[in-house]
């Protein structure tokens, strides 16, 4: 079992505290209306939080990825919105600039994206490349001292809001996955557009967005890792972003039993709180329960993640594990808080209604579940 040391248990205090006081109060109200609070992003920098993964010299508070999966889970608790543009900010972009970025790209892009003052974003996914991710079309084309890029990505969170992004295009289509590269790319190049931002069913207020590269004007020094290294940045974060990823699920898990339990506790049926019925103390039960074994699981992961990551060891089947279990656990704890709320529940005002909503894109992104089972199960078999 992982216990929280000190520094984690304080992280873990602090953020609670600052969702309940900035987050928790406006939730309902980013939902509602799709709206991105941008506001956060500067507060969220105070606390030392968007760059909880890197080095204080690019200034970072270097806490480690439980210190990340914490923070998650403790801001999906208030809204899933924002601890999933949380993640794309602070693990998908900017750890990735620091996992695979130069010294001089680290100093230009770290500190904005530590503080706050720049958002983040990763674009890898296209109409026609999903869990293909070496299936993507966009190219890009050496020009003397720059690339030209043309295509486009889709499902981009945080894409109609980003200053900065880590993309994905191939400089070689005929070479498979040695020809895509990584480029760090600035909303504002010449080039770069963004299209439609799309309506999702959940996690509404976290923008979610088309892009559209024409002759997109990059510097080649803004390559990550050299051309035809895209693949290998890819595959080395995966773990690192799953284990990340895994902490919101266990915020919505959690916010779904703390409502849960309240309107057992104060909802009276027959003569009696409803909490009393044994049916509805099994399910409370359940909930708690599968939280509860997510968690360490969950935490246990970062852990051996962030471990095998010092050893250039890669953990995929580790960590595919903890956001296959935490993923479909907050969806069936999200769903017997709308059965325990019964006709309220099912109420579009109901915050449990949201917790449903927003459970489901985590057995999506990120890796299916199918791709998540699929990568388990290759690895446990091995090679023939």
């Amino acid at each position: 079992m992982i216990e929280l040391n000190e520094s984690q248990r304080l992280i873990q205090q602090t953020v609670r505290d600052f969702a309940r006081a900035e987050i928790d109060p406006i939730a309902d109200d980013i939902d509602r209306e799709d709206r991105f609070a941008s506001h956060l992003w500067p507060m969220l920098g105070d606390l030392g939080l968007l760059g909880v993964t890197i080095e204080e010299q690019y200034g970072g508070s270097n806490a480690g990825l439980l210190a990340g999966v914490i923070a998650t889970e403790e801001i999906a608790r208030a809204s899933a919105s924002i601890a999933l543009s949380y993640g794309a900010h602070a693990n998908l972009c900017a750890n990735n600039i620091a996992s695979n970025g130069s010294e001089a790209q680290k100093e230009q892009y770290l500190p904005g994206l530590c503080d706050g003052s720049a958002i983040g974003a990763l674009a890898l996914t296209e109409p026609e490349a999903g869990s293909d991710a070496m299936g993507i079309r966009t190219t890009a084309v050496r020009d003397g001292d720059v690339y030209r890029l043309n295509g486009s990505k889709m499902f981009i969170t945080n894409g109609s809001v980003a200053d900065t992004l880590v993309l994905y295009a191939k400089t070689n289509p005929e070479a498979g996955s040695q020809g895509v590269t990584a480029f760090i790319v600035e909303s504002g190049f010449e080039g770069f557009s963004v299209g439609q931002v799309l309506d999702k069913v959940g996690h509404r207020g976290s923008p979610t967005a088309e892009l559209i590269l024409e002759d997109c004007i990059v510097p080649v020094s803004n390559v990550m890792r050299g051309e035809g290294s895209g693949a290998s940045v890819m595959m080395q974060g995966l773990a690192v972003e799953r284990a990340f990823l895994a902490g919101e699920p266990l915020g919505i898990a959690q916010a779904a039993l703390d409502e849960a339990v309240e309107y057992a506790r104060n909802r009276r049926q027959f003569g009696q709180r409803i909490g009393d019925f044994q049916l509805i103390q099994a399910m409370l039960a359940d909930m708690y329960t599968e939280l509860e074994a997510a968690r360490w699981l969950v935490y246990r992961t970062a852990h051996v993640v962030e471990e095998a990551a010092a050893r250039g060891i890669r953990s995929n089947k580790e960590a595919a594990a903890a956001i296959l279990y935490s993923a479909e656990m907050s969806s069936r704890v999200a769903d017997k808080a709308v059965q325990i709320h019964g006709g309220y529940g099912y109420m579009s005002e109901s915050r449990v209604a949201r917790y449903v909503r927003d459970a489901k894109l985590l057995e999506i992104g990120a890796g299916t579940s199918e791709i998540r089972r699929m990568l388990i199960g290759r690895e446990l078999v091995g090679p023939e």
